[in-house]
């Protein structure tokens, strides 16, 4: 399927190209300052990053084609799915699809939350000590492959275009690496974008160690789902600069280590 390797070198490609351009931004532009062995952290979160897309490289190989573009594919070919029942304009679908997924995987965080299973694999995103660019990369293996799985569930369900599961993978991929920057964006800039996207402030904030803060502002990409759903926080209770980040029961060095962080879960 020419496709999906198409697709995928497409998506490498936005992917980097999104990355460097934040990592540069966020040294220029920084919102707070790294104190805390950053060097480690730095290369546990590249190495989690190495180790996830192994992981699903090695699912497509032994299994079916582990990819929401795969299935939107195989789903299209069908005629299975919400949308190749409806036949609906493709330029309708597609927006109706980008703004579907997004709702299904700000559900999914909020679940990740909420679920103790789904939170052991979870908390490992959250127990980074500071907050930046990589931050974005760095989820245990497993949960990756959740979020896949649950990602092809949704594909089987509504029958996306497979121009519809791309567009919307560098959204949110996109979005998950910008409001998880350590970027300083202009206050009266913040407040506008936010309307639309979560900013990095906004998403700061869910990673606060405080619990109320913690268990809101999910949003990924479209930030309505936080207002709508109430689940919407405007200012840390600290401040940025002074709030803690991470968990309140790991503020040390050990979540820098990329042993700890993989078996994390486990302990």
């Amino acid at each position: 399927m020419a496709i999906l390797d198409d697709a995928g070198s497409i998506r490498l490609f936005v992917f980097l190209g999104i990355l460097v351009t934040l990592l540069v931004l966020e040294t220029i532009w920084p919102r707070r300052a790294h104190a805390r062995d950053n060097l480690n952290r730095l290369g546990t979160n590249a190495l989690l990053t190495i180790v996830n897309g192994f992981v699903m490289k090695l699912a497509a190989a032994f299994t079916v084609p582990i990819a929401a573009v795969a299935a939107a594919w195989y789903v299209e070919k069908q005629g299975w799915g919400l949308f190749n029942l409806l036949s609906l304009d493709p330029t309708l679908e597609t927006v109706l699809s980008l703004i579907l997924l997004d709702l299904a995987i700000y559900g999914q965080h909020v679940a990740a939350h909420y679920v103790p299973l789904l939170w052991q694999f979870h908390k490992v995103h959250h127990s980074d000590v500071e907050f930046d660019v990589t931050t974005a990369l760095r989820f245990h293996p497993i949960e990756i492959f959740i979020s896949m799985l649950w990602k092809i569930v949704l594909v089987f369900l509504l029958g996306p275009s497979v121009f519809a599961v791309i567009l919307f993978e560098m959204i949110l991929n996109g979005c998950a690496m910008f409001n998880h920057s350590n970027l300083k964006l202009p206050f009266w800039m913040d407040k506008i974008i936010r309307l639309f996207i979560a900013t990095p402030d906004m998403h700061r904030i869910h990673h606060s160690i405080i619990p109320r803060e913690l268990n809101s502002n999910y949003a990924f990409s479209i930030s309505l789902w936080d207002r709508l759903f109430g689940t919407y926080t405007w200012q840390p209770e600290r401040g940025h600069t002074d709030m803690k980040i991470g968990l309140e029961k790991h503020q040390d060095s050990k979540p820098t280590g990329f042993l700890w962080s993989l078996l994390f879960p486990f302990r």
